[in-house]
């Protein structure tokens, strides 16, 4: 069985959907990745993962750790690949004293949410976020249960 191709309108590249159920979002920001040729290559075929992947900020500079991102076996046959290197975020000066800021405060940190393409760029989409406790989660499963169920008496009644 075939994947399906992805559609042209589709950018995502891959998402940290861990993110969104473990975490409060505060604020968000997009940021550039500084990649090698292969490394775009792979992102290409959609071989990409922020699976345990996190937002370090040190001396006035923003680091993606954790990323796996596959080689491809055609396209860095005479390159050394470390497919979970630490890649350079690109954001503004302002933004990353703002990102420093908040991270001091107790409780925050910074985690991506998704990679995807901006025109012929890879962008990531990252936020300063507040870890959940564990009754903030169950109120969020029960609000998306009811959601799901009023959408579903709402169909029924049409």
């Amino acid at each position: 069985m075939s994947k399906k191709k992805k559609s042209s309108s589709d950018n995502t590249i891959a998402q940290n959907k861990r993110a969104r159920h473990d975490y409060h979002i505060e604020q968000r920001y997009e940021a550039g990745i500084a990649l090698m040729g292969w490394e775009v290559k792979s992102l290409r075929a959609g071989r990409g993962s922020l699976n345990d992947t996190y937002v370090l900020v040190k001396d006035g500079e923003v680091s993606l750790v954790g990323t796996h991102i596959s080689p491809l076996l055609s396209a860095s046959s005479h390159v050394v690949c470390n497919p979970t290197r630490e890649r350079k975020l690109l954001l503004h000066g302002n933004q990353i004293r703002e990102l420093e800021e908040a991270i001091a405060q107790k409780g925050y940190t910074c985690v991506p949410l998704a990679l995807y393409w901006k025109g012929h760029l890879v962008k990531c989409d990252i936020a300063l976020v507040k870890g959940k406790k564990l009754y903030d989660k169950r109120d969020a499963e029960k609000d998306r249960d009811w959601a799901r169920q009023k959408e579903r008496l709402m169909k029924h009644d049409k």
